[in-house]
């Protein structure tokens, strides 16, 4: 029968990507590890992992079993802290999924309030690039609550959070106002990363004005842009609720507006932390 142990083997062995390493840090013997894995793939029915010259590589069947095992360790991790939590040993964690952009926006104001509503819950942020990435995260179990645009198809619970705004930085502006994208087809924009959630934000939104949008200089901090932006490197496009209030550069508002929906979500029905938290959350959604 696999024990959880065995899946906390695999799942260890993948991410160092070496059995040496996973083995260091399990605090077993390499030859103990590869037994309990030879076990597991004889429960599978199958190998899991390709072991290279100097790496391993999943196997399609252990591609299967990765996110459940994932999924696994995250329930039993939960179970853990519920039970200690009810025995008066600690005061809990919650696991919140989001996106970078999200963590600096929406979030800090949400966080705060929490704070003052439940002082000794934790939280533990795990932050993506992409709603993809965030996607596939929640589906591996990786946090109790996802916060990002909507995935699609998703059964289960989601709360809509309302339409994130979306605005231009643009040095050049000698007023701030509504600005047509097309007005700034001609213009080398300080752009995101490839694979950067915003990148595909800001392509979508100059498509949608006729054209594609040249790049200066490419960030993989969302922080970043607004900031090289109001230093004269070129326009960029990012969500309102990032700047801080002390930011002073020239801001617009896109004409016709670009916005993003935002939700939160869960696997199953949340537990009353999860529930708590999804009401603060709800409570200060005007950040959105």
């Amino acid at each position: 029968m696999t024990s959880l142990r065995q899946l906390e083997y695999l799942v260890t062995v993948v991410d160092e990507g070496s059995f040496t390493r996973a083995a260091e840090l399990l605090h077993v013997t390499q030859p103990a590890l590869s037994h309990q894995i030879r076990v597991l793939e004889r429960e599978a029915g199958g190998a899991l992992l390709e072991r290279l010259p100097r790496s391993v590589r999943l196997t399609p069947m252990g591609r299967a079993m990765l996110p459940h095992a994932r999924a696994a360790l995250a329930d039993a991790e939960r179970a853990r802290c519920a039970a200690r939590q009810a025995s008066g040993l600690e005061t809990g964690e919650l696991q919140l999924a989001t996106l970078y952009s999200i963590s600096l926006g929406v979030l800090p104001k949400v966080l705060r309030a929490w704070r003052r509503r439940c002082e000794g819950v934790h939280i533990r942020l795990f932050e993506h690039r992409h709603a993809a990435e965030l996607h596939a995260a929640m589906l591996a179990g990786q946090a109790d609550l996802a916060i990002g645009p909507p995935p699609e198809a998703w059964s289960g619970p989601l709360w809509t959070l309302g339409e994130e705004e979306f605005v231009v930085i643009d040095p050049d502006a000698t007023a701030t106002g509504r600005v047509d994208l097309r007005s700034l087809a001609d213009r080398s924009w300080v752009h995101f990363a490839p694979g950067h959630g915003l990148a595909e934000v800001l392509d979508q939104a100059c498509a949608a004005a006729g054209f594609s949008p040249k790049a200066a200089v490419r960030t993989e901090q969302t922080a970043a842009a607004p900031i090289l932006a109001a230093a004269g490197l070129g326009p960029t496009l990012v969500p309102s609720n990032i700047l801080p209030p002390s930011f002073d550069g020239p801001v617009l508002r896109p004409d016709p507006p670009v916005t993003r929906p935002l939700a939160a979500y869960t696997r199953s029905s949340p537990d009353p932390l999860t529930s708590a938290f999804i009401e603060t959350l709800l409570a200060e959604k005007s950040v959105v």
